[in-house]
């Protein structure tokens, strides 16, 4: 970063503050796979989760489109005035230090700002399997990429796990949401998956009274666990510390797809999770031990 403006150890001191309030308050697994980090990682790693966090509220709010994509585009300039050294917005200014530190790319936050334009849209719909796949690497494995430079694994190894872990992950996040997106007017299961499985309706609520709907499911569940199995074997060749969040988070979320899995596609609509035990459990075997 060129022409960086000198930051006071308060402003910093506050940044980080409230960085780790926002972190707290989302009440996420994020929290407990990143507390275990030691200091610089773990305030990196909430520092890029602060932003994911705040980009995504945008996607979700119920404003008018136009305040969305106003709000988004502030925060690419935002992010293109960190990576000019002059970071404004406090969660940008968390951000400084790690990207410095880790060589964090700035197109992998841009990516994300990609990606929560896609959900800012009223109406959502996905055309094909490629869009879906571009659509995951923006809103998932772009942070997957950033984890992994956090993580200081190598680039090859990272890249990769942070493709199969991301696509992985947004994959079961889409499974156990269908419902929950079809009343928001969102489907992310493509038109040309559908089409191919004989399901006519496009709209979400039709899609998902479709009994055909099943083997749709069933092709982006195997998916899903072709890239848990890619991901587990790339964690398998990394040191276990560098890795230990990543194997929190694939650990929980596995979890939940296993829990789909068993009880049958055809049962995708039903609510799916951990229980609060169950989280505690993956946080104490994979952050303690």
């Amino acid at each position: 970063m060129d022409n960086l403006v000198t930051l006071s150890e308060a402003d910093v001191a506050r940044a980080r503050a409230q960085v780790e309030d926002i972190v707290r308050a989302s009440g996420t697994t994020f929290f407990w796979a990143m507390r275990f980090l030691p200091g610089e990682k773990r305030r990196a790693m909430f520092a890029v989760y602060a932003f994911c966090r705040i980009v995504d509220d945008i996607a979700d709010e119920p404003n008018p489109l136009d305040v969305k994509k106003r709000e988004l585009a502030r925060w690419r300039d935002e992010i293109r005035s960190l990576y000019m050294g002059r970071p404004m917005d406090p969660v940008a200014i968390a951000l400084a230090e790690p990207v410095a530190r880790f060589g964090l790319a700035e197109a992998d936050f841009q990516a994300v700002i990609d990606g929560m334009e896609t959900d800012a849209a009223a109406t959502l719909r996905l055309a094909t399997r490629d869009d879906l796949l571009r659509y995951c690497d923006r809103v998932a494995c772009a942070v997957g990429r950033l984890s992994c430079r956090i993580f200081g694994l190598g680039r090859d190894v990272g890249d990769k796990l942070a493709a199969s872990l991301g696509l992985a992950l947004q994959l079961t996040n889409i499974l156990r949401d269908l419902a929950e997106d079809a009343e928001r007017d969102r489907l992310y299961l493509p038109e040309d998956l559908l089409a191919d499985h004989g399901v006519t309706a496009r709209d979400p609520k039709g899609v998902l009274a479709d009994a055909k709907l099943i083997p749709a499911v069933a092709e982006i569940g195997a998916l899903a666990e072709g890239k848990f199995a890619e991901a587990r074997a790339l964690i398998g060749q990394c040191e276990g510390d560098r890795v230990k969040p990543a194997t929190m988070m694939m650990e929980a979320y596995e979890r939940i797809f296993r829990r789909m899995r068993g009880r049958g596609w055809h049962r995708v609509l039903e609510l799916a999770g951990l229980t609060k035990a169950e989280k505690l459990w993956v946080a104490f075997r994979y952050g303690l031990l």
